[in-house]
């Protein structure tokens, strides 16, 4: 294990990592857990603090970390859910420093309002990972690496699915939590490529109550719509409930481009209720895991590391559903 003198170069290891766009998308009960059962000097001692479990993408994210990051894989971990909110998951990093962990690493809420906490860390010698989404903030190298999932690219490839498909198509966009990575990102992307045919936004937080709230909404204001981009596949199942309450035929009468990839979501797509799915894959505790212990034991690692993604439309078959992992 390495003091905090050691452990403070560790942090400038890496250039500034704070000016990737890259960021990402959309568990478990509240409170905190012990991976390591107290665990010893011969255990890496990890504080996460996961953003919340505001759908089946989140979740199927924690439970990878959780199962990655085992005290029989070499780690002490201390789980955090901030529920959603900022200032739970500040207290929780906050109180990583005062247990001295040995890194640190969290999935950001929002992208701002890091930056106290942040140099805080910093000043402590504490190694942070970046997890899923990136941060914004005036700290110099406040992170020595990020990992996660190209979201303004999983915008990119919906739009482009939506100038192929339904070029004529009066667009929703349903955006996830407003000022968080996923939700500027694939905002971004998708607006590059097909932002003309944008009738209406509207976010729905990245869960299903509020997605099909924001669509209830958006129906009514919005009554041409004949396509709605969900920046995840929650939102997109709420929407399947708004759009069938109002009479019309969610996949038909009103189109829905989604991402993340949970199994509902692409049951949505055999159903054929969804017509195409940009993965946003949440398994990735493993990759998570190796980059922990190359920051702990003081390797050079990479700035980032992109999570592999895919994107389906409604030739998936049932037995490709039923073999998900989430």
């Amino acid at each position: 294990m390495f003091g905090r003198a050691a452990r403070r170069g560790l942090v400038g290891l890496v250039g500034t990592a704070a000016l990737l766009s890259v960021a990402a998308c959309s568990s478990g009960g509240g409170g905190e857990t012990g991976a390591g059962g107290g665990g010893g000097d011969d255990l890496i001692r990890v504080g996460f603090s996961q953003l919340g479990a505001e759908s089946g993408w989140r979740t199927a994210n924690t439970e990878s970390v959780k199962e990655s990051l085992t005290e029989e894989n070499g780690f002490d971990l201390t789980f955090v859910d901030a529920q959603q909110k900022q200032e739970n998951q500040i207290k929780a990093l906050r109180d990583f420093v005062a247990q001295d962990v040995d890194v640190i690493a969290f999935s950001p809420v929002i992208e701002t309002g890091w930056d106290e906490v942040l140099q805080e860390i910093k000043d402590a010698g504490i190694p942070v990972v970046l997890v899923d989404r990136t941060v914004d903030t005036t700290v110099e190298d406040p992170y020595v690496t990020w990992i996660g999932a190209d979201f303004e690219q999983e915008g990119t490839t919906a739009g482009e699915w939506v100038a192929a498909n339904a070029p004529d198509a009066k667009v929703f966009e349903l955006q996830g939590t407003l000022g968080s990575g996923a939700q500027v990102d694939r905002e971004e992307g998708f607006n590059a490529v097909v932002g003309d045919q944008v009738i209406g936004k509207a976010s729905g937080n990245f869960t299903r109550a509020e997605g099909k709230t924001a669509v209830e909404a958006a129906l009514q204001a919005y009554p041409e719509t004949t396509l709605i981009f969900s920046h995840n596949d929650d939102m997109g199942l709420g929407a399947i409930e708004a759009i069938e309450a109002a009479g019309k035929v969610p996949g038909k009468d009103i189109q829905l481009v989604t991402v993340d990839g949970v199994r509902d979501g692409l049951q949505a797509l055999v159903d054929k209720k969804f017509n195409y799915v940009v993965e946003c894959n949440p398994v990735f505790g493993d990759q998570l895991a190796e980059l922990i212990t190359a920051v702990a034991n003081g390797e050079d690692v990479p700035e980032t590391t992109i999570v592999v993604d895919e994107a389906f439309d409604q030739t998936i078959t049932q037995d490709e559903v039923d073999a998900r992992a989430y």
